[in-house]
């Protein structure tokens, strides 16, 4: 279904964005919480260094924002709209939604926000460092 190469296949399984043969996390699990957010330095396989410039992935938080609003909105469209639920059950399913939803945000932010200025590189793909 994910083509190797594609900006997709990088951000949903969170492999580099420039050769995707390696994660970029220590653990692929998002829901570790203690190791969410933990990243190898660089890639194994093509060197590329993931935090391209100090703070980098502050950037990310825009994306995150962004991510946070698209969860919330979809969380009530199906409470209040679809299930025909009141305003405050509706509320509560956002704040659900949203907590539930938070590692896996984070760390679709931070693929999706590292995609947008690496592209896929097959030289890097098949040649090893």
């Amino acid at each position: 279904m994910l083509k190797k190469g594609s900006k997709l296949n990088s951000i949903l399984t969170g492999s580099c964005p420039k050769c995707q043969n390696e994660s970029m996390y220590l653990d692929k699990n998002p829901l570790h919480l203690s190791k969410v957010l933990k990243m190898n330095d660089n890639c194994s396989h093509c060197g590329l260094k993931y935090q391209i410039e100090p703070s980098f992935f502050y950037g990310a938080m825009y994306v995150s924002y962004g991510l946070n609003v698209a969860v919330g909105i979809a969380a009530f469209i199906i409470s209040y709209v679809i299930f025909k639920s009141n305003l405050k059950v509706a509320f509560a399913a956002i704040i659900g939604a949203l907590i539930i939803l938070f590692p896996l945000v984070l760390r679709l932010s931070r693929n999706i926000y590292i995609n947008m200025f690496v592209s896929y590189d097959p030289e890097a793909a098949n040649n090893k460092k």
